[in-house]
């Protein structure tokens, strides 16, 4: 199989399960229904809670309105767009996966934008009285992503130019 599909199915498989967790917490959980300040404590450092983020992942650049969550949603679906036709000719697996799971989280949190106006969050993490940001399987994926992608700038061959030879001057 080519990177470029084992992409496609990592961006489907993770688009996949950020809907199907959000389904349950939101329609089979209700957790809607517990109100803007329910926490469900799993661990010492890990909370379930609802949060609806207006803005991108981990809450940066927040839409005030309907306009903003169109600029949002366009720029959004630009961004899977460009990042499709590039894994179309992603040749190593780690950057096939690494975009996959950018354009499954993307589409992740366009589909929650799409429908509540705002992308459902979850998951908060806290230990020795820091709190971390409040996020949803599509962020996860987005940020794992990101460092796939940097890890296979920096470990591709081309990337190493010790074989190199430097200019030299006349």
């Amino acid at each position: 199989m080519t990177p470029a599909r084992q992409g496609a199915i990592v961006a489907a498989a993770a688009f996949a399960a950020d809907q199907v967790f959000k389904n349950v917490l939101l329609y089979g959980y209700d957790f809607r229904a517990l109100g803007p300040f329910a926490r469900v404590e799993l661990t010492p450092f890990l909370d379930l809670v609802m949060v609806w983020n207006r803005g991108v992942s981990y809450g940066l650049f927040q839409a005030g309105g309907l306009t903003g969550t169109i600029i949002l949603t366009v720029f959004s679906l630009a961004a899977v767009a460009a990042l499709s036709w590039w894994l179309k000719s992603a040749d190593r697996r780690l950057l096939a996966w690494g975009l996959g799971l950018v354009i499954g989280g993307a589409l992740g949190n366009v589909i929650d934008r799409i429908i509540y106006g705002a992308v459902a969050d979850f998951f908060h993490f806290h230990a020795f009285g820091r709190d971390w940001y409040v996020f949803n399987v599509a962020d996860a994926a987005i940020t794992v992503g990101v460092v796939a992608l940097l890890a296979d700038a920096f470990a591709r061959p081309e990337a190493k130019n010790s074989d190199r030879e430097p200019a030299t001057r006349k």
